[in-house]
């Protein structure tokens, strides 16, 4: 069933921590390469809307991410279910020189998804601008470990960045071993 309500949109926003840029490799810098391979694989986890009409709404996300032979950077699809209801999950970033990163989410702000349109990689956390009409926010994705991820989407109301969606995802034991052992 499609669901199209403002917690699918809220919950599926989260996915966008695996999304990477699609550069070429000279473009993105080596420590920006580095860092979106580390998202690649298998995530899996709960997250909650912490604030606005929909807190406590809880979900969960079953997600594949993959580096493209000739780019450096990230596809991602997926799924993301709250109750018995699933929405399909695809998101593509890409840095494109000097105009940084840039991507949409589903099929973009011109439709019923987000485009992205700024961001940086600093350490093990990368940061994404977000938009949708008058939808401003921001999205970060911290790594504190090759297991973890943990995401905190936020929203601008007035001049104040306010937390709303905070999921903790955790790479598939299996595609880890299997990492390590191609390490």
């Amino acid at each position: 069933m499609n669901m199209a309500s403002p917690p699918t949109v809220l919950a599926a926003l989260a996915i966008l921590s695996l999304s990477g840029a699609m550069a070429n490799a000279a473009d993105a810098g080596e420590h920006d390469v580095k860092f979106f391979r580390s998202v690649e694989g298998q995530w899996s986890g709960p997250g909650e809307v912490v604030a606005g009409k929909y807190k406590g709404t809880r979900f969960t996300c079953d997600l594949v991410g993959t580096v493209p032979a000739r780019h450096a950077g990230m596809n991602l699809d997926g799924t993301c279910r709250v109750g018995m209801f699933t929405q399909k999950m695809a998101a593509h970033v890409e840095e494109r020189g000097r105009s940084g990163y840039r991507g949409t989410f589903l099929d973009g702000a011109a439709g019923k998804g987000l485009d992205v349109i700024g961001g940086s990689v600093e350490g093990k956390k990368v940061v994404f601008v977000l938009n949708r009409h008058q939808l401003k926010g921001t999205m970060l994705a911290h790594l504190p470990d090759p297991n973890t991820m943990n995401v905190t989407i936020s929203v601008k109301v007035n001049d104040d960045l306010v937390p709303v969606i905070g999921v903790s995802l955790k790479r598939d034991s299996d595609h880890s071993a299997k990492r390590v052992a191609q390490e």
